[in-house]
């Protein structure tokens, strides 16, 4: 980061212009551009990032260079199902079902959203899920923010086909990572999202990361979300996705942390209405030297709200990989749920894994329980499966999938979960 932040204030300004954003967004650009140095790094607990190059951003980027986009990367079009491919900052394949856009859902790149529907946006954007000045990341990932994605699913739109999004990130540009992705769940709605991050291209320079997920669920939505995370080596990312839950909401959360790169990550889900429900589930693979941190939290504000957290992860080599999960159920959540479980799973000497959960309880007549663990792969599986002909190798692999079995079979479409167990038997086999 530059000793003078509003050294890049002339940027940001090309970079707004450029997109045709509105003048709020800018304005408030500027005033997260002012507040970045003040605010405090978010806390990761037993995780220390702050000197990672989280703030090297490309001002190639912020004055709109952009790749030349030789050819569109292979997908099947022809199932019909809503999607947006983006590479970088440019929108290169949009599709979304006559039948949905005739219902009124708005599904499509930020920026066009902001030009189209700018006060849709403006009421949602960081405004309930994650506010802009939470702390230093946050208002970073406002200034420098150079591309994203808007869900808007109408009251009472139930989808059966999945809304998929692809982001692929250059490595070979150079460019900043600064992705923002919005859902807005309207009342009863119900859907299944399906996201992947990709990096491509080779670098050694130490690239910048910092997506920002919200997902807005009013009273009666149902929201199946699926994330699987392949960001490069090159590329230091902080992630954080959050859900704001209202009454009889429900978000059901399977993320798939496969990354090469250092990460830290925030999977936070606000219960802030009466009778709603967070199901998260977390797999995570650390290798090399990479160094993972990941807090999932989730918030009991309400009566009767139920949060679970699952969290299995697999270490090699000499990763690092800390999983921090958080139940908080505040006063006045009579009747409140908060169960979590990480366990983490080395497969070297060298590994190092820490599994923190944390319970928080300010209200009475509730229920609340935690597990966790560190260990190795179980010997007496092992010599089960061995004597059952297996080699070592493969007797490993078939524990390790079972181990991360919960979060594969939680997404809902299968081409998706076969695509997460190929990215799973690429990391092990790395």
């Amino acid at each position: 980061m530059k000793k003078n932040l509003q050294d890049y204030l002339g940027a940001v300004k090309v970079f707004s212009a450029i997109k045709e954003e509105p003048t709020w967004m800018l304005e408030l650009r500027e005033k997260a551009l002012e507040k970045i140095e003040a605010l405090p790094f978010p806390t990761i607990e037993r995780v220390k990032y702050e000197r990672w190059p989280l703030f090297n951003i490309s001002e190639a980027a912020l004055n709109g260079e952009t790749a030349e986009i030789d050819s569109v990367p292979a997908f099947d079009e022809m199932n019909n199902n809503p999607m947006v491919v983006q590479q970088d900052d440019v929108t290169i394949f949009e599709q979304l079902p006559i039948s949905l856009s005739m219902q009124g859902v708005i599904f499509t790149d930020l920026f066009t959203a902001m030009l189209n529907h700018p006060e849709l946006v403006q009421e949602y954007f960081m405004t309930k899920a994650v506010p802009m000045d939470e702390d230093k990341m946050t208002a970073a990932h406002v200034a420098f923010l150079n591309s994203g994605l808007f869900l808007y699913v109408p009251k009472n739109v139930i989808s059966d086909k999945p809304f998929e999004a692809i982001f692929r990130h250059n490595q070979a540009l150079g460019h900043h990572f600064y992705k923002h992705v919005l859902i807005v769940a309207e009342e009863n709605s119900e859907f299944s999202y399906l996201e992947r991050f990709i990096s491509e291209g080779e670098t050694t320079e130490k690239l910048a990361g910092n997506i920002v997920v919200e997902v807005i669920a009013k009273p009666g939505a149902r929201v199946k979300y699926s994330a699987i995370d392949q960001l490069g080596a090159n590329i230091s990312t902080y992630i954080n996705r959050r859900g704001h839950l209202m009454r009889d909401a429900s978000i059901e959360w399977a993320i798939g942390v496969m990354n090469d790169g250092n990460i830290v990550a925030d999977f936070d889900s606000d219960l802030v209405g009466e009778g709603s429900n967070a199901q998260v589930k977390v797999v995570a693979i650390s290798g090399g030297r990479q160094i993972q941190g990941i807090d999932t939290r989730v918030t009991n504000m309400a009566p009767h709200s139920v949060g679970h957290i699952l969290q299995h992860g697999v270490i090699r080599e000499r990763g690092t990989l800390t999983f921090n999960g958080i139940g908080h159920i505040l006063k006045g959540a009579k009747g409140a749920d908060a169960q979590q479980e990480s366990r983490i799973l080395m497969l070297s000497d060298h590994a190092r894994g820490d599994a923190n959960p944390v319970l928080l309880i300010d209200e009475n007549e509730v229920t609340a329980g935690h597990a966790a663990s560190s260990g190795r792969v179980d010997p007496d599986e092992m010599y089960y499966l061995m004597s059952r002909g297996l080699r070592k190798a493969d007797a490993e692999r078939l524990v390790i999938r079972g181990f991360l079995g919960s979060v594969i079979t939680a997404i809902p479409v299968k081409s998706v979960r076969e695509e997460l167990v190929e990215v799973i038997e690429g990391k092990l086999n790395a």
